[in-house]
């Protein structure tokens, strides 16, 4: 093996027909990424959306791949991050248009507590246990639920708090841990 050698660099032997199979595999691949990451659930990708965390992943896939290995050219991965690129433009193109699309694909707020009661079955769908959901409710500065007129998880993942007002917070359920909570009596 030569070092430096440009033809080996960029083509090595591939052809026409071999970059519409990486743009073909470059599909599955995003489709598999997506699927797995919808059935993770949302806390997984916080701060991100879900595209982004996809093309991350994907595109760090095969960053890496032409990074270490001398025998994967740089064509077919540029033409994995081009194929990438236009789907993520046609899939956000599409999503503008159709509304319905971007709620299954991007997902869409989901009320966990109301009026100072959380709803299990929404943790459970979405994969979150109570322990994780009460972390996210004391960085809020919640003590009980009680205090929590509404309770939403975003489609980033993370979970928006909106208090009643002090002279209508009721009783409500603790999230604070039992060793931190004193003990009457």
């Amino acid at each position: 093996m030569q070092a430096f050698d440009i033809q080996r660099m960029a083509f090595d032997e591939t052809t026409p027909e071999f970059l519409a199979e990486v743009a073909l595999r470059c599909l599955f691949t995003f489709l598999l990424v997506f699927i797995f990451l919808k059935m993770t659930g949302r806390r997984g990708v916080r701060q991100m959306s879900l595209f982004e965390v996809l093309i991350i992943l994907t595109l760090g896939s095969a960053a890496g791949d032409v990074a270490f290995y001398h025998d994967v050219p740089l064509l077919p991965v540029l033409m994995v991050f081009v194929s990438i690129m236009v789907m993520y433009r046609f899939s956000t193109w599409l999503m503008d248009r159709f509304q319905k699309l971007q709620t299954w694909m991007e997902g869409e707020p989901l009320i966990l507590v109301s009026e100072g009661l959380f709803d299990w079955d929404i943790l459970c769908r979405e994969n979150i246990t109570h322990d994780e959901f009460f972390m996210e409710l004391r960085q809020a500065g919640v003590e009980h639920l009680g205090q929590v007129r509404l309770g939403i998880l975003e489609v980033n993942g993370t979970i928006s708090v909106y208090f009643y007002p002090d002279e209508q917070v009721r009783p409500g359920l603790p999230v604070l841990p039992a060793k931190c909570v004193k003990k009457r009596g």
